[in-house]
């Protein structure tokens, strides 16, 4: 009996493993299609507008180079 019941569980995990995949691939497509995922409230006008004075891009770089610089000056 105890086989049964794992063999039925690790069916089922699986199945709803599957179904999910299927579900959240399926979601994210309809909300990339539709542009429902980058769009906030605040970033439109009264009249649906984008406004694209509001919107900030910040750009990071990781640039290291200038510790070695200063260690090889000292030395």
């Amino acid at each position: 009996m105890l086989a049964v019941t794992l063999t039925i569980s690790t069916l089922i995990s699986i199945m709803f493993f599957f179904v999910g995949g299927v579900v959240g691939w399926l979601a994210k497509e309809h909300f990339y299609t539709n542009n429902i995922a980058y769009t906030h409230p605040e970033m439109f006008d009264e009249n649906g507008n984008v406004l694209p004075d509001e919107i900030l891009a910040v750009r990071f770089e990781n640039n290291y180079d200038y510790d070695d610089e200063d260690y090889e000056d000292d030395e």
